[in-house]
């Protein structure tokens, strides 16, 4: 239940985003790949995609809406957070942030049994965005601390995102 109210916060949060879109590089939007070292016993690694919407209250703050998931060959890591995103405009930008929402983690043995959990979840990271042409920025690098206690077990997950951003 948690995260479906979480997703349609986002959703909504997203497309208010585009409505309040008139002042230039007041939004941005980020897509790209993602690369999810889980902390566990034992550790593996998960590829997948990340998504974010910002909507900037001045040139050097605003707020974002996160989404991730991310894919084994028997597991799956899904996070949704939304928190405040510190930046410093410039044609390199680095920018710094603390997120906090939801994940939500599913196992699966072959022919054995699936489980899955929902956990609160809080995201410390940042990165670099640079400017190509336009609108368009590459996501150089953001990488973040993702801590969460999903089935049971306290974990502290590291995640690595490159991508395309687009600002207006």
């Amino acid at each position: 239940m948690f995260r479906r109210l979480a997703i349609l916060c986002g959703m909504i949060f997203l497309i208010s985003l585009t409505a309040h879109a008139q002042d230039s590089d007041k939004v941005e939007l980020f897509g790209g790949y993602a690369f999810l070292h889980v902390d566990n016993s034992p550790s593996f690694n998960q590829n997948g995609w990340e998504a974010s919407g910002q909507y900037k209250f001045a040139s050097w703050l605003g707020a974002v809406a996160d989404f991730s998931g991310d894919y084994g060959s028997h597991s799956a890591t899904t996070y949704y957070l939304f928190g405040p995103q510190v930046s410093w405009p410039a044609r390199v930008s680095p920018f710094g942030h603390i997120l906090f929402g939801g994940v939500h983690a599913s196992s699966s043995i072959p022919g054995v049994a699936s489980i899955s959990d929902d956990s609160f979840a809080v995201a410390v990271g940042g990165g670099i965005d640079a400017k190509i042409f336009g609108p368009f920025n590459w996501r150089v690098f953001q990488g973040d601390w993702i801590h969460s206690t999903v089935f049971g077990g306290t974990q502290n997950n590291a995640r690595v995102s490159t991508g395309i951003v687009i600002k207006f």
